[in-house]
């Protein structure tokens, strides 16, 4: 107990220092610790377009533009919107992954004119827009293969190499320079003809360092951009890319669910992320996202019924998130989407929308929440089961209490800054908190607003 007590002392003494370390508040500036003034305090939204609607068209998703800003949803990432190779296709639409052509748009989805407009038309309502990129490799008959040969790593017998295992799909060689610059050509053909906000970018863990410190710049010069890297490499975050993917926190959170490890687990994946990237680095946290959908069961399996809530809460409010919902989240849709065929999820209910909407708008209007604010650990109770934690900016503070466990706890205030007059934010009330004991339900969760 004793050393397990000493390393929980040791973890806690970083947040706090982080916690210290963080206390500048967001501007009006278009740049704030190196990040674009509007994702500081915004979240992001992962649209499956083939699987959005019956349709699955850029027209039809137009349609859920109004719902969802009125969610309170601010930055909208998009799915592969380029077409999908026919050779070696994966079921019978293929992967969004598996692009023949950089430069085009899905006939599945439109055309470029309906992407432009939905580009507008999302601007226009004040959010942002995302595009999936997928620079680590092509599609088995993207216009490269014929045009451009050398483009690709070669196998053994001199073809087109596999990308790892994945057969639909052929690996890009990053030590061609004339590739690098096509790629890049590429990627500023949308920025300059759609005007999209930023790209979301595939595997990127396995496309080398020099080629995002190479075109990122490039890119930033056209327009300055939002960019999010599909992993937790630490030259990632050194290279350019705003944000980042948390997989080893999204992998604790599991266990954690699961009843495997105890809440405090997570203190020392918080603890590695300060040491591990440069400052501020943002940290894209997630309950699902369409590879945790539909190949590991996110949402009924990983975070099942009532365990979600609480984690969702924790991917909203925990320090330098910025935070993701993946298409039908709202629904929510607990069943894995197919990813090789047509699979349309079903809006009905929308029995997690208004959950969504108090985060989101916490997240707009409180300062406490933004990227650089401070974080830290506060002991409520039972550290195996109670994950409690305060932000705060300037005068802006929140507190969180999370009961990350299927029984009932019991919390005690004594911190004395803590007591006092506070809003409670998902009863939508003023109350007063005092140091007397209360209980917390299985999975439950608590946000004041101070």
């Amino acid at each position: 107990m004793k050393k397990i007590s000493l390393s929980l002392l040791l973890i806690v003494a970083l947040l706090i220092i982080s916690c210290k370390a963080n206390l500048s508040s967001t501007t009006d500036s278009k740049l704030v610790d190196g990040h674009l003034q509007w994702i500081m305090q915004g979240n992001i939204y992962e649209v499956n377009v083939r699987q959005y609607t019956p349709e699955g068209t850029f027209d039809a998703f137009a349609k859920h533009l109004d719902r969802l800003k009125a969610m309170g949803v601010q930055t909208i990432w998009f799915m592969p919107i380029n077409p999908i190779s026919k050779l070696d296709r994966k079921g019978t639409l293929g992967s969004y992954y598996a692009v023949s052509n950089y430069t085009a748009i899905n006939p599945e989805y439109g055309n470029l004119d309906d992407f432009k407009n939905l580009v507008q038309s999302i601007h226009e309502k004040g959010m942002k827009v995302l595009i999936d990129w997928v620079p680590n490799h092509t599609g088995a008959d993207h216009n490269w293969l014929k045009d451009h040969p050398d483009f690709f790593v070669k196998d053994k017998q001199g073809k087109p190499a596999v990308a790892f295992d994945w057969a639909d799909v052929r690996q890009l060689d990053y030590k061609n320079p004339v590739m690098q610059d096509s790629m890049i050509a590429a990627m500023k053909y949308w920025v300059k003809n759609t005007n999209i906000d930023g790209f979301r970018c595939d595997v990127a863990w396995n496309v080398p360092a020099s080629f995002w410190k190479k075109s990122i710049p490039e890119l930033n010069k056209m327009k300055p951009l939002f960019m999010l890297a599909e992993g937790d490499s630490t030259y990632l975050a050194k290279s350019g890319f705003d944000a980042v993917y948390p997989w080893h926190m999204f992998k604790m959170m599991e266990k954690v669910a699961q009843g495997k490890r105890p809440a405090f687990s997570l203190d020392s994946i918080l603890t590695e992320n300060i040491t591990k990237y440069p400052k501020n680095t943002i940290q894209m946290y997630f309950t699902s996202n369409h590879d945790e959908n539909s190949w590991n069961h996110a949402d009924f399996g990983t975070f099942p019924k009532e365990v979600h809530a609480p984690f969702a809460v924790l991917t909203q409010t925990l320090k330098n998130s910025v935070p993701l919902i993946y298409s039908g989240q709202e629904e929510p849709m607990l069943r894995a989407i197919e990813f090789f065929e047509k699979d349309p999820m079903t809006f009905k209910n929308f029995e997690r929308e208004k959950f969504y909407k108090t985060l989101l708008e916490l997240r707009k209007r409180n300062k406490a929440l933004a990227v650089n604010s401070c974080f830290e650990k506060v002991n409520l109770g039972d550290a195996n089961a109670i994950y409690a934690y305060v932000r705060k900016n300037g005068k802006n503070k929140i507190l969180v209490i999370l009961n990350l466990s299927g029984k009932e706890q019991t919390i005690k205030i004594i911190d004395k800054k803590l007591v006092g007059k506070t809003y409670s934010v998902f009863e939508e009330k003023e109350i007063i908190l005092n140091s007397n004991e209360f209980q917390m339900s299985p999975w439950g969760y608590k946000i004041y607003e101070y």
